[in-house]
């Protein structure tokens, strides 16, 4: 669904998501840079000048530079050359960390920003599994891979803490590596991050640059509360997610006193929401993300508010609906009687409820996801 600009452009996203495949199918004829590449890397670290030297004169191609955020000085030179001779930069990157935290001036405009998450409903079409998705999330090596569960868990015992360590984030890896499990369980939940550094066992401020990291190397997000002109009293905490339902799975623990609906009402609300924040950025709908919750407990799982008004929707795993499952949306629909509200279910008929809510079953909404956002 990302398509290529005909400008210089960031492309972020985690590991895995497929950026380097997508840019040398895009980009077929790039001058392709891989800062993971030891002898690239090692000459442009000493000398970012010699950047120039590895694009012929003439040129008038993209240049591709993987993983910019090992050297964030490049991004002076490449300044500089799309100034002095107007050439295209497509930038991929991992981490945003770097360049935020060395206060890199991110080519004053001169580049637009794109993201990549992973796989998506509508990109699979037929081969789209949501029960297979709902469990190895869409991570391309989960989706086509012989063994999606090596996979997941070898992206969190080896990626995620060899990340961590490369950029040189925290020194104690065990504490982070309690970290990731104890936020495992606010998935989809109200943040408390108290309770959280109560849980790993480190101070609160620790764990407040933690949530930081995962921010940072986009793989965790916090969706914040939706507030705007409210009527009654709402949570204000964000919600947390980590990016992709298989990588929560395979790094929330498992016990004897685990209920399995728990952990599977949580990867079907991320499975949802990592396909919302791919349709809303590939599509640019102008949509901003939201959950809502009052006080007396009446949520909604995703608010989407933009300019082409608000769409509410809430998520239930079963395939019959009682009266009380729309007690969120109803409220939502009196203090916003404009919306759009969609109740998601894992039934096969649509329907409606009280000719206010939409009940349309899960997979069809994934699949034909942008239509809804248009």
């Amino acid at each position: 669904m990302l398509s290529s600009p005909k400008q210089s452009f960031f492309l972020f996203g985690p590991r895995g998501t497929g950026k380097t495949t997508w840019v040398r199918h895009q980009l077929k004829d790039a001058i392709y840079i891989d800062l993971l590449d030891a002898s690239h890397f090692t000459a442009l670290s000493a000398y970012p000048n010699r950047l120039e030297d590895l694009v012929p004169a003439n040129y008038e191609g993209h240049v591709v530079i993987d993983e910019i955020q090992r050297i964030p000085q490049l991004l002076n030179e490449v300044h500089r050359l799309i100034a002095s001779r107007r050439l295209y930069f497509c930038l991929t990157g991992s981490s945003v960390r770097s360049l935020r935290k060395k206060g890199t001036n991110l080519l004053a405009g001169r580049a637009l920003t794109r993201h990549m998450f992973p796989l998506t409903a509508a990109e699979l079409g037929q081969d789209f599994e949501l029960s297979k998705a709902h469990v190895s999330g869409l991570l391309p090596m989960a989706v086509v891979g012989d063994n999606a569960g090596d996979f997941l868990k070898s992206y969190v015992q080896t990626y995620l803490r060899e990340e961590v360590l490369q950029e040189g984030l925290t020194r104690n890896i065990g504490a982070f590596t309690r970290f990731l499990e104890a936020a495992s369980f606010s998935q989809g939940q109200v943040l408390n991050i108290s309770q959280v550094a109560r849980d790993c066992g480190v101070e609160r401020k620790v764990v407040e640059n933690y949530f930081g990291i995962l921010d940072d190397l986009l793989i965790g997000h916090r969706l914040p509360a939706f507030q705007k002109k409210a009527r009654r009293r709402l949570v204000s905490h964000p919600k947390f997610y980590f990016f992709d339902a298989g990588i929560f799975r395979a790094i929330r623990p498992k016990g004897p006193l685990d209920r399995p609906e728990e952990i599977d009402g949580a990867a079907l609300e991320t499975l949802v929401y990592q396909e919302l924040r791919a349709a809303v950025s590939y599509f640019d709908t102008g949509h901003d993300l939201y959950f809502w919750r009052t006080a007396a407990q009446e949520e909604v799982d995703f608010v989407l508010y933009g300019p082409r008004g608000i769409l509410a929707i809430e998520i239930k795993r079963t395939n019959v609906l009682r009266r009380r499952d729309f007690r969120g949306l109803a409220a939502f629909k009196k203090d916003y009687p404009m919306a759009r509200a969609i109740m998601l279910y894992g039934g096969n008929r649509v329907m409606s409820q009280d000719r206010t809510i939409e009940v349309i079953p899960l997979i069809s909404f994934l699949s034909e996801l942008p239509q809804y956002l248009a």
